[in-house]
């Protein structure tokens, strides 16, 4: 029994929740996925798995197993890259998890560049949902994230995207602009599932200087549909059922080709933050490298709004002025604390 291939095995059904899913994702056949499994408990001495008709569940023995299992592998993975690395080019398979909206509306565009790039990185892509911590199955995770990132990871900054109220000319030409949050309440508005507004809607406008001038709390009592899902609430405010809140790396493009138009554009509902992470190693791989250096550059790796940016959304241009002021009156304060000439 190979015991090494066993592991990988072992941790692949863990990683895709059966035996069957874990034969698809390695390119094996079933039967061999199931042979190396019972091959390894009886090399243990030790039942891993409870197997029933619909689901496998690890057992005690099974759970200490499977971590020392990981940190094992994760170590022959940095011995091999150490092994290779005087190559100096990235090769080998990258697993990566992010959510699905980021994949398909922004990175989706770039990986035949990454490819051209670095034509010996064999990406496995996962993007099942919501993605707010690390998973350490996977060499890098994109988190997206409103509070503050925790936890022992090495972390990148991508970028912020601000949540914006979008809908189609031809919806706004047929029910109207609202100019206040207000006026929601006489429109037809997608939203999340209600368990998940919590309380509700806080909106927020800027004044001249990048400060808040007004906050209005809201409840839209109207909503025409509800759903946890970004690209479903995207494809129905293009063809004109309502007004949705859309994060702006999903409606950059809309807002600039005319597809979409901004409602509200004085205003801001909030934002969050886009981060890569990796578990913490000795070594890095120099795929999961070039990979982490490459989502950097496609994102901007700074606190701020390149969609906003490039569609020239009022939002951010406030913040832009609030960065400004802010800077200024450091300078200003610096002046000020500086000692005179001849002290």
């Amino acid at each position: 029994m190979d015991q090494v291939k066993a592991m990988r095995v072992f941790t692949r059904v863990i990683d895709e929740g059966s035996l069957a899913g874990a034969a698809r994702a390695m390119d094996l056949a079933p039967a061999v996925v199931t042979r190396l499994v019972a091959d390894l408990e009886e090399h243990l001495g030790a039942r891993l798995l409870n197997r029933t008709t619909r689901r496998l569940s690890l057992t005690d023995v099974g759970e200490g197993y499977l971590e020392r299992c990981r940190r094992i592998l994760s170590d022959i993975e940095e011995a091999e890259a150490l092994a290779s690395a005087a190559t100096n080019e990235p090769r080998g398979s990258l697993r990566v998890l992010m959510p699905p909206a980021i994949a398909i509306h922004q990175l989706a565009r770039h990986m035949a560049r990454f490819h051209a790039m670095y034509p010996l990185v064999s990406v496995e892509l996962v993007a099942p949902g919501p993605v707010d911590t690390l998973d350490e199955s996977f060499d890098i995770t994109v988190i997206s994230t409103r509070s503050p990132l925790q936890g022992d990871f090495i972390a990148r900054k991508l970028a912020r995207t601000e949540v914006i109220m979008c809908a189609s000319p031809e919806y706004l030409a047929r029910r109207g602009r609202p100019q206040h949050p207000s006026e929601l309440k006489q429109h037809d508005i997608m939203l999340p599932p209600i368990h998940e507004l919590s309380r509700g809607v806080t909106f927020e406008r800027c004044g001249a200087d990048g400060l808040t001038a007004e906050s209005f709390f809201a409840i839209p009592s109207r909503p025409v549909m509800t759903t946890s899902s970004v690209d479903t609430k995207y494809a129905c405010a293009l063809h004109g059922l309502g007004i949705a809140g859309l994060p702006s790396f999903v409606v950059g493009d809309a807002l600039m080709e005319g597809a979409l138009e901004r409602v509200l554009s004085q205003w801001r509902i909030y934002s969050y933050q886009l981060w890569a992470a990796m578990p913490t190693r000795k070594f890095v791989p120099a795929r999961t490298r070039a990979f982490m250096d490459f989502l950097v550059e496609i994102f901007g790796g700074r606190d701020e709004d390149p969609w906003l940016a490039a569609a020239g959304c009022p939002s951010y241009l406030a913040a832009q002025e609030l960065r400004a002021l802010q800077a200024a009156r450091e300078a200003k304060a610096a002046k000020a604390s500086a000692p005179a000439d001849g002290d």
